[in-house]
């Protein structure tokens, strides 16, 4: 009996710094991730009252409204993991945040883009690892991935270096072959198997 008693204590603190680890670790992903939902949703309303755009403007309106819902969802899965979510952006999204309310128009337009798409790439990677756990900070990962795939998807087209190249935008080059002299029939065209054209 105290045997199975000392077995069964010594699995339990065996496996419990693990399990302890993972907690943390699941704890300040979402603690970031709720800081960084209210960035967000503050640079959005920034780009709604700063954008020259009508494209910044929309996407800041969508920023504001999809990270809004996201942090919801946070914030539930932080006070289920038994933590109290942050209520704020953290110190350094402050201060990019006066930094770019001091800019306007096609300025601001430019610095707000290329700080989403730089957000986005960092987040996302967060985000994919995060993911991998098998707790309600997981589930968040999982379930808030598409919607910062969009808004990176988005940020990229309004900066014109959207990864996905349109194959139109880059023809062929056109190569230039002198006409046959005065006289000298055209050669016939060949098939791509090496055959001439009857």
């Amino acid at each position: 009996m105290i045997t199975k008693l000392g077995l069964t204590l010594s699995l339990a603190m065996l496996f419990a710094p693990s399990c302890f680890a993972h907690d943390a670790a699941s704890q300040k992903f979402l603690n970031e991730a709720i800081e960084g939902n209210f960035a967000e949703v503050q640079m959005g309303q920034l780009a709604k009252k700063q954008a020259s755009s009508d494209g910044v403007r929309a996407f800041g309106e969508m920023l504001e409204k999809d990270h809004s819902t996201a942090n919801q969802k946070a914030s539930a899965a932080a006070t289920s993991l038994g933590m109290t979510p942050p209520t704020s952006p953290n110190k350094k999204q402050k201060v990019d945040h006066d930094r770019m309310s001091k800019l306007s128009g096609a300025q601001f337009d430019k610095a707000f883009v290329t700080h989403m798409v730089a957000d986005h790439k960092k987040d996302i990677k967060e985000y994919e690892k995060a993911a991998k756990r098998k707790d309600a900070a997981g589930s968040y990962a999982t379930e808030t991935l598409p919607t910062l795939r969009k808004h990176l998807d988005t940020a990229q087209s309004l900066s014109g270096a959207s990864k996905t190249a349109n194959p139109t935008a880059n023809p062929p080059a056109v190569i230039a072959v002198p006409a046959p002299a005065a006289g000298v029939p055209a050669p016939a065209p060949e098939t791509t198997a090496g055959d001439k054209v009857r």
